[in-house]
């Protein structure tokens, strides 16, 4: 009996937490398809991701020290300089070297992440050079952010064509279609392959119930939306049960200071790792609209608001957000229009909503993607 064939998987989270999330669900659906995965991490650590029996390389930490992303930072905060870059580079090759891999998958590059090109671009060398070349695939959600400067398209579709082998979109191609943010993707519609969404797997029956579900994200920026959801329950005199999760970056001052101002009826934590079970039994959520959010919104089949993330010229989750409302699956408000005011009005318009079926979107996408991947590696031969 030969070897189990082996997946060497980079994934870099800089902000939140969603891409180690997704990437996570892959790898364990790629081990269960009998795979043996290394995911290599690039983010700071994450409790719970990747599941157990997941081999993991930790690289030095990077983080985002601005909105944009446009820079980067160490675990300490310091700007990231030349020789952090050049150790790093020399340990995900040494991870490489180890692992020997049937396949690479680089999450997000190169359509994204390109100011890791510092230890991508010699990840790619490698990998062509390597004595028995892997494939490599790139793996990306369905929705990319736009506004790129000048000259990114021809450089990612020239990083594709020499390197890559595929390409993972894990979105459903009946809701949004790779060039519809990526208009030349028709320059390499070969190697397009839609996974569906990789949604969770259906939740167990949540062990406690809420009303309203209020979720920040695990980023650092959903202050305002605690705000504007907390100002929403008061404006609307709503008894009903509320649970505000808060994400782990608030500071704890101001934690405190919600949980003594808010009325019985209303729970603030930090964290709940049974989001996906709360969903199903709430009536509605108000959210960001982020790849995962929706996933899990999506699956419990729950009415929804969503406030799309868009500092920095980020435009995903609004185009997101934007499709949903047009199957009438979601309310949305802007960003920069988010008040209690405008938060309780779409409240009210979302508790109006009839969901009574499940949308005909594909959310099978972990199992999906494992099984292109061994589709991929037997057409090879």
């Amino acid at each position: 009996m030969g070897r189990r064939s082996r997946v060497f998987f980079y994934v870099q989270h800089l902000l939140g937490i969603g891409h180690i999330v997704r990437a996570s669900r892959v790898a364990e659906a790629l081990k269960h398809a009998g795979f043996e995965v290394t995911l290599v991490t690039g983010g700071s650590m994450v409790q719970g991701f990747p599941p157990p029996g997941i081999r993991q390389v930790q690289l030095p930490a990077v983080l985002a020290s601005n909105s944009g992303f446009s820079a980067l930072a160490d675990q300490q905060g310091h700007p990231v300089d030349k020789a952090f870059e050049v150790h790093r580079a020399a340990l995900l090759l040494e991870a490489f070297q180890q692992a020997e891999p049937d396949v690479v998958i680089i999450e997000a590059f190169p359509f994204g992440r390109r100011q890791m090109r510092f230890e991508l671009l010699p990840l790619l060398q490698a990998v062509k050079t390597a004595p028995k070349r892997p494939l490599l695939l790139s793996s990306v959600r369905d929705i990319l952010q736009e506004n790129r400067k000048a000259g990114r398209d021809e450089e990612t579709i020239r990083l594709v064509n020499d390197h890559f082998d595929g390409i993972l979109v894990h979105g459903d191609a009946g809701f949004v279609r790779l060039e519809e943010t990526f208009p030349r993707a028709t320059e390499f519609a070969g190697k397009i392959h839609y996974t569906g969404l990789v949604a969770p797997g259906e939740p167990s029956p949540p062990t406690e119930r809420f009303d309203v579900v209020v979720s920040a994200g695990g980023g650092a920026v959903g202050a305002q939306l605690i705000g504007a959801a907390l100002e929403a329950q008061q404006r609307l005199g709503d008894q009903r049960s509320w649970c505000v999760i808060t994400g782990p970056n608030l500071p704890i001052d101001e934690f405190d200071r919600l949980n003594h101002d808010t009325p019985p009826n209303v729970t603030i934590v930090r964290f709940r790792p049974d989001l996906p079970a709360l969903l199903t039994g709430a009536e509605l959520s108000i959210s960001q609209a982020g790849y995962n959010t929706v996933c899990d919104l999506l699956r419990a089949r729950c009415r929804s608001v969503l406030v799309p993330f868009a500092a920095g010229g980020e435009t995903e989750q609004t185009v997101r957000a934007e499709k949903l409302a047009e199957l009438g699956l979601a309310e949305v408000v802007v960003e920069t229009e988010l008040t209690g005011e405008t938060l309780a009005a779409a409240a009210q318009r979302a508790m109006a909503m009839t969901l009574d079926r499940a949308p005909a979107l594909s959310l099978d996408g972990a199992r999906q993607t494992a099984r292109i991947i061994s589709d991929l590696i037997n057409a090879r031969g």
